[in-house]
């Protein structure tokens, strides 16, 4: 039997009813945990069991949630179809407008229909729409403690935390060390806002990429012989909202963002683009 290469792999092989007997609310949330190695496929009372003997060892963790990325968007809009909001979108922190379920996100109004396509007034990237549509299918809608805890204190977070200090945490350190003034103008384009808090870091910034999951940016100034630093940290109810998987590509896709917006807009330490 061929290893799994995605939750696609394990998803062909699910009899795809959303039976909801393995506790989680569609067939591909189960397949996630599965790739992840959260879930043993045994706990599909329709797999044969046999099968899923012989594949316990091999779902290894996947690479990235943008892996087959097209394809996955495709069946998390699938399932989607089979969700009621009325169901979901108080435990979300959303609420219905009309037949389509409306949600803030980094500051921002996104409109989900019951086909799974994403609406909103700024440009919506594929990567964030699956991010988001995972959110709304897999999400138990714990309330944040106010308890924050590093990316390597996640399940499975040490695993890749190198990766995404350098691909989220130094990348948004470097916005900060272009200048203050300029990391607060972006982060204020995505609804994030200084936070009084007792802390030895010089500042403090808060975003909510979607309305259950907190992002604390916390910054050092640069002192003596001692070099800036910038951590992030996440409300320890994470990944009751999002895989660890989803929250390293959010991470990252943010501060993506923070670095385009720099590079294209910033003119001596500050944005040339009003902010709204």
């Amino acid at each position: 039997m061929s290893d799994f290469k995605s939750p696609l792999d394990i998803y062909k092989i699910l009899n795809k009813s959303n039976c909801r007997q393995c506790q989680l609310s569609t067939c591909m949330a189960f397949a996630y945990l599965v790739f992840r190695g959260e879930k043993s496929l045994e706990s599909c009372p329709h797999v044969d069991q046999e099968l899923a003997g012989q594949s316990r060892e091999k779902a290894p963790l996947g690479n990235s949630l943008d892996k087959n990325g097209e394809a996955l968007l495709r069946q998390l809009k699938k399932d989607i179809v089979s969700l009621g909001f009325s169901s979901v979108a108080t435990k979300l922190g959303a609420q219905l407008v009309g037949d389509k379920l409306s949600i803030k996100c980094l500051g921002k109004d996104f409109f989900i229909d019951n086909e799974g396509n994403v609406d909103s007034s700024c440009h919506v990237k594929d990567w964030f729409e699956i991010i988001l549509l995972h959110y709304i299918i897999s999400g138990k809608g714990d309330n944040p403690r106010g308890n924050w805890i590093r990316f390597s204190e996640l399940k499975e977070g040490m695993a890749r935390n190198s990766f995404f200090l350098k691909m989220c945490e130094r990348e948004l350190k470097r916005v900060a060390d272009a200048g203050e003034q300029l990391f607060f103008d972006i982060a204020q384009i995505f609804g994030g806002k200084k936070l009084d808090e007792r802390s030895s870091a010089d500042w403090s910034v808060i975003l909510y990429p979607l309305p259950k999951v907190p992002f604390l940016i916390r910054y050092w100034k640069p002192e003596d012989d001692f070099e800036s630093d910038l951590k992030l940290f996440f409300d320890e109810s994470i990944n009751s909202s999002l895989s660890t998987e989803a929250i390293y590509s959010l991470g990252t896709g943010i501060a993506a963002m923070f670095r385009t917006i720099m590079r294209r807009h910033s003119k001596n330490g500050q944005l040339n683009i009003s902010i709204r």
